[in-house]
């Protein structure tokens, strides 16, 4: 019991001890020990400068923490917005529904233009293609954090010619089903016309029809007979046509038929100003062609210099195509110099056809003559649109190379970009060498330089003053078959 007991004597200093320090006797902080005399002179201002710098310490430290992960997020971002055609960055994005895939919108209209029916991606059933400006805002803050992973400037000149920005577009329903092959068909022996059908589709019969070869083989019409009669194969899709069927066409500078019905709008030989070059869609088909090089003798600071141009002028092929061509009309020979040139003999795989009358106006033209039309005269075209002004000093300026387009150093960088090579073609003896003539067909053939007689030199003449731009493009014929179609 006494242990239990609080001791008196300690309570009664506690209590003395608390009452000294209420009447302001010693207290606690006057007992503690004060600072050595070392640290007697020192201010307070060292010690927060010192906490301030520890604190300045912090975020280079966060910084240098945090880069790699915004890094890994960058990548990853970029690797989710990736097009699913070209697997580059996404540009100007389109989704197509209902799979909610997304593209870039000129990987979109090229996809359709080559006969897509359904998503590039997972080959669903699509119906149409929208812009999509969540992805568009995404894709433009992940720049804005990483500029370098942005596309060239010429690819995205490229893609805007392709697809215009905002703009919607419809996927085509697939096509029907093929029909079934007919076994009992014989690869030796030729298959009937879409009009030797009794009840054709076309609403016009084949006057002399070919018998198939699965109903009668004895009067089958056999390959290394020729062609049947009233009958040749088209120059598009290669398959039997009747000459005189009503969606039957013909090109009237290589001779060759076209059905009308196999491909639309390229089984056909349409007038002469309206066609299509083949394989020169935009700009950026001209850009990719060889043969163009080719006809500047491979010059590239030249043919870079026309393609800025074209760029900057918004001029596609076909407007080159139609100006060559509108520019051939005028003269007083018209194509007959570049049929005698044989410029379009063997264009396509299929015979041609005879040409009865040469001196016959020409109506109409297939696309792969349009292109080697257009091939044969692009570097006199250019030559007649550098005097239009639009070019800048630094390209007109140059001084004119002494060898011309003859020159062999042409294909050296320096020697290129100092002299201009682009230089009108002129009249030598009784011969010319034609610049245009020289140029690489679509046959992918090597340039030669093509000797014309003196009877043709002189033909040619009218149309060689105008390309030295002593002349301008004279009147052309108003008649209906040239513009029709336009």
């Amino acid at each position: 019991m006494e242990e239990l007991q609080p001791s008196h004597s300690n309570t009664s200093v506690s209590m003395m001890g608390l009452s000294m320090s209420r009447s302001g006797g010693p207290s606690s902080s006057a007992l503690k020990r004060g600072p050595p005399s070392s640290f007697e002179g020192l201010e307070d201002e060292t010690s927060k400068k010192r906490f301030k710098e520890d604190l300045g310490n912090e975020p280079d430290i966060e910084k240098s923490v945090a880069k790699p992960y915004y890094e890994a997020l960058a990548e990853d971002l970029a690797q989710e917005l990736q097009c699913g055609c070209c697997t580059e960055l996404v540009y100007r994005p389109v989704v197509v529904s209902p799979c909610q895939h997304f593209f870039c919108g000129s990987c979109c209209v090229l996809w359709i233009r080559n006969g897509g029916t359904n998503c590039p991606a997972c080959r669903g059933v699509s119906t149409i293609v929208t812009p999509s400006r969540p992805l568009q805002s995404i894709v433009d803050i992940l720049l804005r954090a990483d500029p370098s992973r942005e596309r060239a400037e010429r690819e995205r000149i490229q893609a805007d010619e392709v697809y215009k920005a905002g703009c919607s577009m419809r996927i085509p329903t697939p096509r029907e089903a093929s029909p079934e092959p007919n076994l009992n068909q014989n690869a030796d022996y030729v298959r009937p016309c879409p009009h030797c059908a009794p009840d054709n589709a076309f609403g016009w019969r084949c006057p002399q029809p070919v018998i198939d070869y699965g109903v009668d083989p004895e009067r089958a019409w056999h390959l290394d007979d020729g062609n049947p009669p009233g009958h040749a194969f088209c120059g598009n899709c290669e398959n039997l046509l009747a000459l005189r069927a009503p969606s039957t066409t013909k090109c009237d500078l290589c001779q060759v038929s076209f059905c009308g019905v196999g491909v639309p709008g390229r089984c056909l030989a349409a007038p002469l100003l309206s066609q299509h070059p083949h394989n020169m869609s935009d700009l950026g088909d001209l850009i990719q062609s060889s043969e163009v090089y080719g006809c500047f003798d491979h010059n590239t600071v030249e043919v870079d210099i026309m393609l800025d141009y074209l760029t900057a002028q918004e001029i596609s092929p076909r407007h080159i195509y139609r100006e060559v061509a509108s520019h051939i009309l005028s003269q007083p020979n018209g194509f007959r110099p570049l049929i005698e040139l044989d410029l379009f003999v063997d264009i396509h795989s299929v015979t041609a056809g005879i040409d009865e009358n040469p001196d016959a106006p020409r109506n109409r033209i297939c696309r792969q003559c349009a292109t080697e039309v257009m091939l044969w005269g692009i570097k006199d075209w250019w030559i007649r649109e550098r005097q239009k002004g639009f070019l800048q000093e630094t390209v007109t300026r140059r001084p004119d190379c002494k060898e011309g387009t003859s020159c062999s150093r042409q294909k050296d960088l320096a020697h290129a970009r100092e002299y201009n090579h682009i230089i009108a073609p002129r009249f030598s003896g009784d011969s010319v060498f034609s610049t245009e003539a020289s140029m690489t067909g679509t046959q992918g053939s090597p340039p030669v330089f093509a000797a014309i007689t003196a009877d043709a030199a002189r033909q040619l003449e009218p149309e060689m003053a105008e390309s030295r731009g002593n002349a301008t493009v004279t009147d052309l014929p108003t008649n209906s078959f040239l513009i029709d179609g336009l």
